[in-house]
C-alpha cells in the first residue's frame, strides 16, 4: 500500500531533489542492532538495488523507508508530496476475493476518486485484465505478484519498495516482471528501491547497487565497479565474488 511521510529523529538537512533521503539511522530489532547508520538517497526515475545476506538488514531498510517502522536514530525524509508503494515479500490481497476486487477495496482505502476506474487501470497495466475476475488465492505466482504490485501503485506513488519481489518467480516471470517495472519507471518517472541476493539481477535492473554487511553500508556503486574488487576475467564472477566477501558469507 501507499505510505505516508513519517519520519525518525532528524540529525541533518534532508537532501535536495531525494524523492527518499535516509540520514544516518540506526534500528535494533529485539536488542540486536540491525542497521548502524546507514544513510541513502534515491532520486526520482532512479533504481537502486539493496544487496546483503540474509539478516543484513535489507527488509527493515525498506520498512524505514516504508514508513511501517520508525528508526532508533537517524532520519527518513520524503520529497514534498512524496507517496510511497510499499510490496512486501508475502501477499498484501485477499484470497477470496478476485484480483480486481482486491484492488476496488484497496483504491478505496487510498481515497482513489473512482475506485472501480482506477481498479480496471491497474489490472490493465499490470497485464492482469484477463485475470481480474479470478480469486486472488488460484492466481499463478508470477500473476499474485502483479496483484501486489498493483495494489501498491493504486495511491499512485512516487516511489516503490520491493522486497525481494523475484525470489519466488520462474525465470521467464522476472523477465515479465521487470519488463514491467521498466515500462512504469519510463512512463511516470516512478523511483525504485528493491532487495534481492541476486548481483546478477541488481546489475540488470538497478541502476546502482549498495551492500548491506553487518549492519553498515560495505559498498556502493555498479557492478562494474563492484566486479572491479575481486580477480577475475568474467565481470560477473568477480562481482559475485566480491559480494560474497563483503558480504561475510
Amino acid at each position: 500500500m501507499t505510505q505516508g511521510t513519517t519520519d525518525g529523529a532528524t540529525t541533518t538537512q534532508p537532501v535536495p531533489g531525494a524523492v527518499i533521503d535516509v540520514a544516518d539511522v540506526s534500528f535494533a530489532y529485539r536488542g540486536t542492532r540491525v542497521l548502524r547508520g546507514v544513510s541513502l538517497q534515491v532520486a526520482a526515475g532512479e533504481s537502486l538495488a539493496l544487496l546483503g545476506a540474509n539478516g543484513a538488514g535489507k527488509t527493515t531498510l525498506l520498512e524505514l523507508c516504508a514508513g511501517t517502522r520508525t528508526p532508533d536514530a537517524g532520519r527518513v525524509t520524503r520529497g514534498p508530496g512524496t507517496a510511497i508503494g510499499w510490496v512486501p515479500p508475502r501477499g498484501a490481497y485477499y484470497g477470496r476475493l478476485s484480483a480486481r476486487e482486491n484492488l476496488r477495496i484497496f483504491c478505496r482505502l487510498e481515497g482513489v476518486a473512482d475506485p472501480v476506474a482506477r481498479a480496471d487501470e491497474l489490472l490493465a497495466s499490470t497485464r492482469l485484465t484477463e485475470a481480474g475476475d479470478r480469486r486472488a488465492d488460484r492466481l499463478s505466482t508470477g500473476m499474485g505478484q502483479r496483484l501486489n504490485l498493483a495494489i501498491a501503485l493504486a495511491g499512485t506513488p512516487d516511489a516503490l519498495l520491493l522486497d525481494e519481489p523475484t525470489a519466488t518467480l520462474s525465470p521467464d516471470q522476472r523477465v515479465r516482471f521487470w519488463d514491467l517495472i521498466a515500462q512504469l519507471r519510463d512512463e511516470t518517472g516512478l523511483a525504485v528501491i528493491f532487495s534481492t541476493q541476486s548481483v546478477p539481477e541488481a546489475g540488470r535492473r538497478a541502476d546502482r547497487m549498495m551492500l548491506l554487511g553487518g549492519g553498515v553500508i560495505v559498498f556502493t556503486g555498479d557492478i562494474a565497479e563492484l566486479a572491479a574488487r575481486a580477480p577475475g576475467d568474467d565481470m560477473l564472477d568477480a562481482a559475485e565474488a566480491a559480494f560474497i566477501e563483503l558480504a561475510g558469507e
